[in-house]
């Protein structure tokens, strides 16, 4: 098998979780090409090498530039805070090469519809992997081929608490110009990502957006929080349906509650990533919700164990996504969401955002 080189930037949790999955993408999936994991870049040079050197990298560097002219790389991934992933994206794509970006794509809609304009004809995927979650692929199915009937509403969650104390200090998190918006931002834009999956398209937006605790602490005493912690929304679809969801990262005992429902004329489908590989039905005459096991029958689930119930877990998730990422840059599947698609989930955010401030509806096709 001929081999694609891999550029990572980045050595953070993200970081990792690309190093670990691109080297696992062709022991499970039967692909055109083998990543070979060829550089890693970080700011602090000996992280570089010492992470380079566990995660099976063949060199390091301090220069994330230099990282994206070597020729080798043909596959750029960004793994780092939010602020840099346009200045990055957009040097990537310049030097020719395929872009694989964590959400969100940038820290404001301009920057996203910088990177969606000059993405063009180039691949580019988004990190949304719990889009390939096996039960969340058969949700999707399943609505397709119009199980539950015609869409009426979307209700939608993701509350984690990794800010709920406030004795967490102040962080590059908690800066507008270094990470956007906050909760809407991290948290929401996955939620967003669903409901445009499984409901279809967002017409308009109401919200509101607060920020719960004000300030945080740094070493210089206390300091402004700039970004949301929580956040509020309806949607109003094109199929006509409805939608409500709820953000927050100062909720107090949820670790990765992504939760969504999907309401139809003839029956509801429910999932939480909190149990990643069980999607629950209810169809009218049933006594109450089944719940139904992710097993081989149900993509990628297969790729990764031969048994139901024996569950799939974050890391596999990401091994999917670059298992899809390569094959879409291989030109076996269209990458989605890509920068064009993401710029759609960037959108409904900034409208929301905008929706708070001026206390109204706004339509997507104001933004």
């Amino acid at each position: 098998m001929k081999s694609i080189g891999v550029g990572v930037i980045g050595t953070g949790f993200m970081g990792k979780a690309h190093a670990l999955a691109f080297a696992a993408a062709s022991q499970v999936f039967d692909l055109d090409r083998r990543p070979h994991l060829t550089a890693l870049a970080d700011a602090d040079e000996a992280r570089a090498r010492h992470c380079a050197e566990h995660w099976g990298f063949s060199r390091a560097t301090a220069d994330w530039r230099a990282l994206i002219a070597d020729p080798e790389i043909e596959v750029v991934a960004v793994a780092t805070p939010n602020y840099l992933h346009e200045e990055m994206a957009l040097a990537a794509l310049a030097a020719g090469k395929a872009v694989y970006c964590e959400k969100p794509m940038a820290t404001g809609l301009d920057g996203a519809r910088r990177m969606a304009e000059r993405a063009k004809g180039r691949p580019t995927l988004l990190g949304y992997n719990y889009l390939r979650g096996p039960a969340v692929g058969l949700m999707k199915s399943m609505i397709a081929a119009g199980e539950i009937g015609e869409i009426v509403a979307f209700k939608g969650r993701f509350a984690e608490d990794y800010m709920a104390d406030p004795a967490v200090p102040h962080s590059w998190r908690c800066v507008r110009a270094l990470a956007g918006s906050g909760a809407l931002g991290d948290l929401g834009s996955h939620l967003i990502g669903f409901a445009l999956h499984l409901a279809g398209d967002v017409q308009a937006v109401a919200g509101e957006v607060a920020t719960i605790i004000g300030q945080r602490r740094t070493a210089d005493g206390m300091t402004p929080v700039e970004n949301d912690d929580q956040v509020h929304a309806v949607l109003r679809f094109a199929n006509g349906a409805r939608g409500v969801i709820d953000i927050s990262r100062v909720a107090w005992g949820y670790k990765n509650h992504l939760a969504v429902e999907i309401t139809g004329s003839k029956g509801t489908l429910a999932f939480d990533q909190e149990r990643l590989n069980e999607l629950r039905l209810f169809r009218p005459g049933d006594s109450g919700f089944t719940t139904v096991l992710a097993g081989p029958r149900h993509p990628p689930y297969g790729a990764f164990s031969p048994a139901a119930g024996h569950q799939l877990g974050y890391g596999d998730l990401k091994t999917a996504e670059i298992g899809h990422l390569l094959r879409g840059i291989a030109g076996r599947e269209a990458l989605y969401p890509d920068f064009a698609a993401g710029l759609v989930i960037e959108r409904i955010a900034a409208a929301i955002e905008r929706a708070s401030a001026e206390r109204c509806w706004v339509d997507l096709a104001e933004l």
